[in-house]
């Protein structure tokens, strides 16, 4: 009898044990299937991620290319320069300086973008001289013309709102002010023809609000001009921002 109760309770042990390394094992098998299932479900949300993500780039890329080549086509781009008020600091050869960024942009777009000179209500992109006092030194706003997209850009002549240490040294040497009003014209006119910012401090579309010396940025075209009339052949642009404007404007 009693070896009878000692084989149930060894029986009821060992089928213990046996039950509980089945469910252990039906646990692990459970949890490795779930480690698979979640790993497989993360991996497909982080393609459907990055599909969506390059979708989106894609589709912002080839948007704005084809909302410019939309807006200028291969017709001339219509400008208008105005005249600006001495008190504000304007100087008269300012619109030369303005003129020589429209010029520069069109020499290294090649034949796809030309620029042609236009009444003020006519043209598609027009530059105008602002008051002191405005939050930036230069500033481009949408424009319609007719019913075709254009821009209007804003530039301010008065470099005293540069700072300073700016202000001190352009106050003393006017080649280090005309680059100053030449570089802006140059950006500003950047994004009238569809760029946006860039992060290299060698563009002329860079943005300060990524850091960097303004006073190095101007000092570095200054350094290469030696007459005023060097403006005319020293473009400003980097090879980044050639290489832009020609994907878009170029023509084969």
């Amino acid at each position: 009898m009693q070896c009878t109760l000692e084989l149930a309770r060894l029986r009821a042990k060992l089928g213990g044990k046996i039950r509980r390394e089945a469910e252990r094992q039906r646990m692990a098998k459970n949890n490795a299937s779930r480690v698979v299932a979640i790993t497989a479900i993360t991996g497909l949300l982080i393609l459907l991620g990055f599909a969506l993500g390059t979708a989106r780039i894609r589709g912002h890329q080839t948007s704005a290319s084809t909302a410019t080549r939309t807006l200028f086509s291969n017709d001339p781009v219509t400008y208008f320069i105005a005249e600006g008020n001495r008190n504000t600091g304007y100087r008269p050869g300012d619109r030369e300086l303005a003129l020589w960024a429209f010029q520069a942009w069109q020499r290294s777009a090649g034949k796809g973008l030309r620029f042609e000179p236009a009444s003020e209500s006519s043209a598609l992109i027009q530059l105008r001289w602002a008051e002191p006092g405005g939050g930036e030194y230069g500033e481009t706003q949408p424009l319609i013309v007719h019913g075709r997209r254009g821009a209007v850009v804003f530039i301010r002549p008065d470099v005293e709102a540069l700072g300073p240490v700016i202000a001190r040294r352009a106050g003393a040497d006017d080649l280090l002010r005309d680059s100053i009003v030449y570089l802006t014209c140059l950006h500003e006119l950047g994004h009238a023809i569809g760029f946006e910012h860039t992060r290299d401090f060698r563009d002329i579309m860079y943005y300060f609000g990524y850091g960097g010396d303004v006073a190095d940025y101007f000092g570095r075209y200054r350094a290469q001009i030696h007459t005023r009339s060097d403006i005319a052949s020293v473009s400003g642009l980097s090879d980044a921002d050639v290489a832009r404007v020609r994907a878009i404007y170029a023509q084969e």
